[in-house]
């Protein structure tokens, strides 16, 4: 049984923070659901697939993150309850829509949630999305555990339909992908009668009065967030010092108090609605302590709310003093931690035994951690064994050592950024949003005139072609830039989970469709395409050479499906085997190429006989690497098909 579409309710059920947040929307009704795959919110969506398989809900993958909005918010227009996920990038993707949505107002109740990634985990960033309520003038929820995300989505939709607008829920990477136990409530009939109401209009206009009545509805949520039971206190009346937290920071600093026994000297205020801040609960509490603490991931985002409301009632509070990300206390980048925390808290209460007691431990962790680092073997950022992406910048690095101009490569997020790294033999030389390496490009592809002569290849998987790498390449044919876009179809959105796209000929919830064609769609711009294989190496460093000596808008598609999704389905056609006698390591003059350099997983050095070798638990057999030995000392031993 899938615990997920249980539809009574009233049992425990053990959740991944992005499980309960899915489950929290259909307990709240929701029967249309879209994302963009985006770690680390790509399993609310994955989850609501699955449920689909028992409700009668819709689940898509949408080709962006604005799209995805748009066809969530023309549900919610329609009267249905909808919700849209992703992550924090995606956020700046659909913040264009976002920001007038929220002047037309909504009908059915409309959830946005943005799981945002402190420490840039799995992102080129660690952006604080919580911006965009204040920028958009809608409320903010934030919940703090697996149970909360559950309630607190539930009741999203609830607050979106009370104040006729969009409703924005942050989750961060620790809370997306922890797990706990939660209590299940019921879930609804999800009986969904859409209908547009022709005698209302959903527009901006005129934007003034919008706005105006824009703030009258976060007026109308700011009040039911000052009874918030989401909203409370820990500690004592008269507080030696008030900590005010939010998410997963909170979970953190309550242990802390804990932990140095500070409950009867430490207060903590938890407040999950963080935009608009409940001002009369923070008042009483501001009244009740001199010195205030700020615990929160990313940005000072509520240390910068709540000093400006105390610098607006002085005279009522009095003087106070605050510790957080503008005083040093806390860091301004990455994650916070229950370390983090103790040390702040060590150190405003002079808890000096506790110092010694965690260096001690500190050093004995580190005696640890080097006795671990002398067996286990050293681990970097790399390709997976038989992965498409090594053998492309392999023909690629090969094509633009051949041309000689110092060419380099134009790079995007994806599996494939890796090719920053000696995984990809570090021919990648930026990396920012994702179509972005095609958008730079188009800007190099025009600096002939000022004398720009390098070569520049620009990458671009299948899945962000799609999301965003079209305009850029309509961009390079209006202007006609100088780019050569190599598009790495392997078949997958594989860096987030192996999520369908427009090219796989399948929906989120599995039904067949026509794939749309990479290469039909560029050809039906009058552009120039190339389609080659990435494992034969040596003929796509052919195509790539005689394509960077071409002018123009050009496309470069590189086919071969993602190694772990075709080792899943058929396999890989050979065994390989390392021939010991015309392997003669060092001597050869490549100083071990093939360990050194090209860095296959699969491919071993055995020190003891100066040789290379095949680890036949990690070679999948592609056959890729022997175009690598100049020796010809790699060979296919077998074929397994």
């Amino acid at each position: 049984m899938n615990i997920i579409t249980h539809k009574k309710g009233g049992i425990q059920a053990l959740l991944q923070g992005n499980q309960a947040i899915a489950r929290g929307a259909l307990e709240g009704g929701v029967v249309f659901c879209a994302a963009y795959p985006g770690n680390p919110s790509s399993e609310i969506l994955e989850t609501f697939a699955e449920a689909a398989k028992d409700l009668p809900i819709y689940v898509e993958w949408s080709i962006n993150e604005k799209v995805a909005l748009e066809a969530a918010t023309a549900a919610s227009f329609a009267g249905c309850r909808a919700i849209v996920s992703m992550k924090q990038n995606g956020v700046n993707v659909a913040s264009d829509f976002l920001t007038n949505l929220s002047l037309s107002g909504t009908r059915g109740g409309l959830v946005l949630v943005s799981c945002d990634d402190p420490g840039g985990i799995s992102s080129t960033n660690e952006e604080d999305a919580r911006l965009f309520a204040s920028l958009a003038d809608i409320p903010l929820l934030e919940p703090s555990t697996p149970l909360e995300a559950l309630e607190m989505t539930k009741w999203a939709f609830k607050l979106s339909e009370e104040i006729q607008n969009i409703v924005l829920l942050r989750s961060v990477s620790r809370l997306s992908h922890t797990r706990s136990n939660v209590r299940l409530g019921p879930l609804p009939e999800f009986k969904a009668e859409p209908h547009i109401d022709t005698s209302t209009q959903f527009h901006t206009f005129p934007v003034v009065p919008k706005h105006i009545i824009r703030h009258e509805k976060l007026d109308k949520a700011k009040k039911l967030f000052e009874i918030s039971s989401f909203n409370h206190y820990r500690g004592p009346a008269t507080p030696e010092l008030l900590i005010i937290s939010c998410g997963c920071a909170w979970s953190y600093a309550e242990e802390a108090i804990d932990i140095l026994d500070l409950s009867e000297k430490v207060g903590i205020l938890k407040l999950a609605t963080t935009w608009p801040m409940p001002d009369g609960l923070i008042k009483t509490h501001l009244k009740k302590c001199s010195k205030i603490l700020f615990f929160e991931d990313v940005d000072p985002f509520l240390e910068n709310q709540v000093k400006a409301f105390a610098a607006d009632i002085m005279t009522e509070l009095g003087t106070k003093k605050f510790f957080g990300k503008a005083s040093g206390h806390t860091p301004s980048s990455g994650e916070q931690s229950p370390k983090i925390i103790l040390r702040v808290l060590r150190e405003l209460f002079s808890i000096e035994s506790c110092i010694e007691s965690c260096i001690e431990s500190n050093d004995n962790a580190n005696e640890n951690k080097s006795s671990a680092e002398n067996i286990v073997p050293t681990r970097e950022f790399g390709f997976c064994p038989g992965c498409p992406h090594r053998s492309s910048y392999y023909a690629i690095k090969t094509a633009l050592a051949w041309d000689g101009r110092d060419g380099f490569v134009s790079g995007d997020i994806g599996c494939y950024t890796m090719g920053i790294w000696p995984t990809g033999f570090n021919q990648v030389k930026s990396v920012h949003a994702m179509g972005s390496g095609s958008g730079l490009a188009c800007g190099y592809g025009k600096l002939q005139q000022f004398g720009f002569q390098q070569p520049v290849v620009t990458v671009c998987g299948d899945s962000t072609f799609f999301h965003s790498g079209i305009p850029a390449l309509i961009n390079a044919k209006f202007n006609q830039a100088d780019i050569l876009l190599v598009i790495l179809d392997n078949d997958a959105t594989a860096m987030t989970g192996f999520q369908p796209h427009p090219g796989t000929g399948v929906t989120a919830m599995g039904t067949k469709t026509d794939p749309v064609d990479i290469e039909a769609l560029c050809r039906s711009l009058d552009i120039s395409v190339s389609v080659a294989d990435p494992y034969e190496m040596n003929q796509a460093a052919k195509t790539i050479y005689g394509l960077i000596k071409k002018k123009g808008p050009r496309v470069l598609i590189l086919r071969r499906t993602c190694a772990l999704v075709q080792g899943k389905e058929g396999g890989f056609p050979y065994q390989m085997q390392v021939n010991q006698e015309l392997c003669i390591g060092e001597d050869c003059g490549c100083n071990r190429y093939c360990t050194r350099i090209f860095r296959c997983p699969g491919l071993v050095w055995d020190e003891a006989n100066g040789k290379a070798g095949i680890d036949e638990v990690i070679c999948v057999g592609c056959g890729v690497c022997i175009e690598v030995c100049p020796e010809k000392a790699i060979e296919r031993k077998s074929e397994y098909n």
